[in-house]
């Protein structure tokens, strides 16, 4: 699943401290800094619930936090003050989080226009961004230029190479509960056939009134909840679902009825979402945090987010070590009378995790260039066509097409070689163009947030200022006014920016000796 929930309440329950739901390879540790910050987590996973030695509770949340699908983040989605709190706890986790906006929370109702048609669905305009309609979501027929109403039913991070899921059902979400335009009755989503027959039994006496033309789908959770809090989740749920009516009109049992004047435009968003994604440091930030609950091996995030079978080796080595890797002997999160808990966290074991997981010597890797506003696109594949252990790898690429390379002003020829060597951590790194001759056309220098070395790609995020040496031996430092530019809007923060500088000076001297 991505960050995205399935939908949450507007604002905490009591107006005050909000009840986060937390999942993913990052729980443990924004479970710690949540209860730290003064949050209540609810609806734990018996792990959390183990390390902890707490009973989270089974109410409602007012947030969710979910890892993303490629492990780089998590999605908070919910109601405004709650998504609102958890970013401001998230948001100081190391100087390389980035936060920004879901432009598509989960539930948010938009009119698209059809801008193409494949194979299995159709790509819609929702305004600043695009979603993708499955035919199998709609019983609308489209073509090119349609326009149709649409909600969305799984959010996608801005760095993800995909769209967020559409479809033309209306859903109302609060917690464990979902009310289902159109439907009728009362559904549970568990494989414990028992446990479902009595929540959909005793249904009507939660006591809370549905509005028409709505059906009641609890989620698994719900079977073990107390009558307050499916009554919390339902209230919350029927609370959406007349605001959408509202909104959208009780006619249509869809949401096929979009407005062809006014799209692309959003209609309603019961919920908000942020984005989180967590670089090197702030990777390392998190480790702290979990150590304070459990044994954690050096690297315990940077190593999860390199794959499954990565994130299965971690599990492996800590279940087998325990203790030894140093972490609480205090289950409640705090160091104990002698501070022994904080063990030395030790570096982030390159030499072994790359030597099992990759990238190797051979191997080919992609460069994925984050941007500051969330985007994140390929440089290109190339090959590792050197490996050390200290953390430096060597990409070779081969240039096709023409044209000139960006910075450096010298012609780009099919044929020529782009070499790039990064060293995991550090913020900047160097590419050698040369002709297919071996002559050289300048190197462009990026400053950038920590690199990462992942088995099938180089992540990190592009903080604008750059430098460059031409073939000539001249050094310039450029796009400072993009950096300003970026750090006026938001997106990078000063601190960011600060250390962005200093590289960029460092550098042309270096360059410049």
């Amino acid at each position: 699943m991505s960050g995205a929930g399935t939908g949450d309440p507007p604002d905490a329950a009591d107006g005050g401290v909000p009840n986060v739901r937390v999942r993913g390879i990052y729980a443990t540790a924004v479970t710690r800094l949540l209860l730290d910050a003064g949050n209540d987590v609810v609806g734990a996973s018996e792990p959390i619930r183990e390390r902890f030695d707490a009973d989270f509770g089974d109410d409602p949340h007012d947030a969710t936090v979910a890892t993303t699908d490629d492990r780089q983040g998590v999605g908070v989605h919910g109601g405004d003050d709650a998504v609102a709190t958890v970013g401001s706890v998230l948001s100081d986790v190391g100087r390389d989080t980035f936060l920004w906006d879901d432009p598509t929370p989960t539930g948010a109702v938009f009119d698209a226009r059809v801008t193409d048609t494949r194979g299995s669905g159709a790509v819609c305009n929702l305004g600043d961004v695009e979603g993708f309609l499955p035919y199998d979501a709609t019983d609308a027929y489209l073509e090119s230029g349609d326009a149709v109403r649409v909600q969305v039913r799984e959010s996608a991070p801005p760095w993800a190479d995909r769209r967020a899921d559409l479809g033309t059902g209306i859903r109302a979400a609060s917690g464990f509960a979902t009310l289902i335009r159109g439907r009728e009755g009362v559904t549970v989503d568990t494989r414990d056939d028992a446990a479902g027959r009595e929540l959909a039994g005793m249904t009507d006496l939660v006591g809370v009134d549905v509005p028409d033309g709505w059906g009641i789908e609890w989620s698994h959770a719900a079977t073990r909840a107390g009558m307050d809090a499916l009554a919390a989740a339902l209230d919350g749920a029927a609370g959406r679902a007349a605001a959408l009516d509202a909104t959208l009109g009780t006619d249509a049992g869809d949401a096929s009825d979009a407005d062809p004047d006014s799209a692309p435009r959003r209609v309603a968003a019961p919920a908000t979402g942020r984005w989180v994604w967590f670089g090197r440091e702030s990777r390392g930030a998190l480790d702290d945090a979990r150590r304070r609950v459990t044994p954690t091996m050096p690297g315990h995030h940077r190593t999860k987010a390199a794959s499954e079978a990565a994130s299965a080796g971690v599990d492996l080595a800590e279940a087998l070590c325990g203790s030894a890797l140093g972490g609480s002997s205090d289950r409640d999160g705090s160091d104990g009378d002698d501070g022994a808990a904080d063990a030395d966290a030790g570096e982030f074991p390159f030499d072994v995790v790359t030597r099992q997981f990759g990238p190797r010597e051979g191997d080919t890797v992609a460069i994925t260039h984050g941007k500051p506003d969330g985007r994140a696109f390929p440089l290109g594949r190339g090959e590792v066509t050197d490996w050390a252990a200290d953390g430096t790898i060597e990409i070779t690429r081969t240039m096709s097409g023409s044209g000139t390379y960006d910075g450096l002003g010298t012609d780009r020829a099919a044929g020529d070689t782009a070499t790039t060597k990064v060293r995991e951590g550090r913020w900047w790194y160097p590419t050698v163009y040369r002709s297919e001759e071996g002559e050289s056309k300048g190197t462009y220098v990026n400053v950038c947030t920590p690199v990462e070395c992942f088995p099938d790609s180089i992540r990190y995020v592009d903080l604008h200022v750059d430098v460059v040496k031409r073939p000539d031996g001249t050094v310039e430092r450029v796009d400072d006014d993009e950096l300003d530019a970026a750090v006026d809007a938001g997106n990078v923060p000063p601190a960011v920016a600060e250390k962005a500088r200093s590289v960029a000076a460092s550098l042309v001297r270096a360059l410049s000796e």
